[in-house]
């Protein structure tokens, strides 16, 4: 069955100023908001043609609430994933292991282990070390290389091993 055109041509007239003012509610662009118009009524007209519609009106608002969350959809600005990003680096065995260096650090004679705490926290001159233990700077070098050690096998480190075995 053929469709009236000037039924059509009435009916895109009726529905077109409201079609207008919900679509420039939906997109803040005129010209995006005149083809959003465009193509709901271009919908409307192609399935009022197959089927008659009971109720155009509602119908094409509907047409162009969804044509309108399409391209919301299709807007949407992602970004790709790099490998770096995308997983992050494993840290619990890190940390593992820095509690055991800590409780090892704790059991080391009371001179040692106030020094190792010391350089837990960042001091690294023998000088500095020295001056607030009151002994010579050959002393404080003894203690530390004593402690190293005592921690290394503590570890279950070889004598000439690095930190890095440990992880």
């Amino acid at each position: 069955m053929r469709y009236p055109i000037e039924a059509e041509t009435q009916l895109v007239a009726t529905l077109l100023p409201r079609l207008r003012r919900r679509a420039r509610r939906l997109l803040r662009d005129p010209n995006e908001a005149d083809d959003l118009v465009q193509d709901a009524l271009i919908r409307l007209l192609q399935t009022n043609r197959q089927k008659k519609i009971r109720s155009p009106g509602p119908y094409a608002m509907i047409i162009l609430q969804n044509l309108a969350r399409e391209r919301w959809r299709a807007r949407r600005e992602t970004e790709a994933l790099e490998d770096d990003v995308a997983a992050t680096q494993p840290t619990g065995t890190a940390r593992l292991v820095c509690g055991e260096i800590a409780a090892a650090i704790d059991r080391l004679p009371a001179d040692q282990a106030a020094l190792m705490q010391q350089v837990m926290r960042g001091e690294t001159s023998p000088q500095v070390l020295a001056a607030g233990a009151g002994c010579p700077v050959g002393t404080i070098m003894s203690r530390l290389a004593r402690a190293r050690g005592t921690l290394k096998t503590r570890m279950g480190m070889k004598p000439d091993g690095s930190v890095a075995e440990l992880l």
